[in-house]
């Protein structure tokens, strides 16, 4: 007996595939399957079937006043399943953010903010009163299923005159909790983008990699910069980080065609980007890089297998028997759509993508945004 059977849909390779789920697992993969069901999502013809979205630079703490929304308003209302809020929270606050998100239908997760109450204000590590590595050690340990990463934003609003040292305290914090994925957030100078990057490690998360400031890939001549391909080598990891500003066609084009190529793509969504743009949802922004020339299996590795793996969510992110019953089904729609970066560009896609179901925890989703 399944407790769900998900049938009609496509896979990416468009072959048909139906998925039977039982205990919140995915219990079969088959192009058709048998037996009873408590329950039937019948698709209609055209969807598409991947293993469930995963966001992982969200800002969901719902009770700040700068970065914030809802759980679900930025998951499984806009396909998405899994979110990772990207250090909204910090040691001092992150136990109520846990708290609230124990009633959300998306999967929560946290990367903590190196500084005590995350981003209270924009300059949150200005004061280097405000990070305590032994508290925040504490807090990891603490709430090890949820903190999956920490988070520090490197850019002068936020630093103030400490140039790097937030972030070098980030990595020792780093190396006493056993390697603890780190992202880090980019911006305008000081730090040097050439500074952040050599105190970088392989695997190390670098987010807003588009971004089209002046600190960011791009020389004057708009060549990508040397110490920034000796970083990508190296193996860091480069991620999108949508925002309001810090994706730019222009960068991302000029990326994807010399083949510095993101690691994972994610939105940096909260209430008012969410509402008013630019981001919108994770929909839109993968259809963005779809229309800069993205492939789309591509892209959904890059929201599923990837930060999976780059977070250590076990049991995400693959559409595999015995893997944890998150899927969204989707449509790719052949028709025009005007989008724009953060910078106000405008793009005109052929085609873009809209997910229709979020499934998690073995339960339908409608998604209710677009």
């Amino acid at each position: 007996m399944y407790d769900l059977i998900i049938r009609g849909g496509m896979d990416l390779n468009l072959d048909p595939i139906e998925i039977g789920i039982k205990d919140n697992l995915i219990s079969k993969i088959s192009t058709k399957i048998e037996g009873e069901t408590k329950d039937t999502l019948v698709l209609d013809g055209g969807s598409l079937i991947s293993s469930g979205w995963i966001d992982s630079h969200v800002h969901c703490y719902e009770t700040m006043s700068i970065y914030y929304d809802t759980p679900d308003d930025v998951g499984v209302n806009s396909g998405v399943t899994t979110v990772i809020d990207a250090g909204s929270s910090g040691q001092g606050n992150i136990r109520d953010f846990y708290n609230i998100t124990r009633n959300a239908k998306t999967n929560v997760f946290a990367l903590m903010n190196i500084s005590v109450d995350g981003i209270v204000k924009q300059d949150e590590l200005a004061d280097l009163n405000n990070i305590d590595n032994d508290e925040n050690l504490k807090r990891i340990h603490e709430l090890s299923d949820f903190i999956v990463g920490i988070k520090a934003r490197m850019s002068k609003s936020v630093v103030g005159l400490n140039n790097t040292i937030p972030l070098k305290m980030a990595k020792t914090l780093q190396k006493d909790s056993d390697n603890i994925p780190l992202m880090v957030h980019i911006g305008s100078a000081p730090p040097k983008l050439s500074d952040i990057l050599e105190l970088l490690d392989e695997g190390d998360i670098v987010t807003h990699c588009y971004n089209g400031k002046d600190n960011g890939l791009l020389d004057q001549e708009g060549a990508i910069q040397p110490f920034v391909w000796d970083a990508y080598k190296k193996g860091i990891h480069f991620d999108i980080g949508h925002g309001s500003d810090s994706f730019n066609f222009k960068v991302a084009s000029k990326a994807f065609k010399e083949g510095l190529l993101c690691k994972t793509v994610s939105t940096d969504i909260y209430h008012s980007n969410r509402i008013n743009g630019p981001v919108y949802n994770m929909a839109t922004t993968l259809s963005k890089m779809m229309g800069l020339g993205f492939n789309l299996k591509d892209l959904i590795d890059m929201v599923t297998v990837n930060p999976a793996l780059s977070f250590k969510l076990k049991n995400k992110g693959q559409l595999k028997e015995g893997f944890d019953a998150d899927i969204t089904v989707f449509r790719l729609i052949e028709k025009p759509l005007e989008v724009i970066d953060s910078n106000a560009n405008t793009l005109i896609l052929k085609q873009y993508l809209k997910p229709s179901h979020a499934i998690t925890k073995g339960k339908i989703h409608e998604v209710k945004e677009f």
